[in-house]
């Protein structure tokens, strides 16, 4: 579980664009190039401290690999 302010921020940021990235057409594959990408760069600019970034790869990747993150909701319409 995330505690730093700063790393849910990340993860929320990162979480929602994946979210985005499938709905656009993307898929696992090219997520994931995009959260090693992501991650890669928070290492090399120093955005967290190491063991801060492990534990956000840790969560994102737990959320990339869960199927019900990407499913589409049905809505119910109003037929009135």
């Amino acid at each position: 579980m995330l505690q730093d302010t700063l790393t849910i921020r990340y993860y929320q940021k990162l979480s929602d664009a994946l979210v985005d990235l499938w709905n656009r057409g993307y898929r696992f594959d090219d997520l994931r190039l995009f959260v090693d990408g992501y991650l890669a760069s928070l290492r090399h600019t120093n955005g967290l401290e190491p063991y801060l970034i492990h534990r956000l790869e840790e969560e994102i990747v737990r959320y990339l690999y869960d199927p019900s993150n990407f499913e589409k909701t049905e809505t119910e319409l109003d037929y009135r």
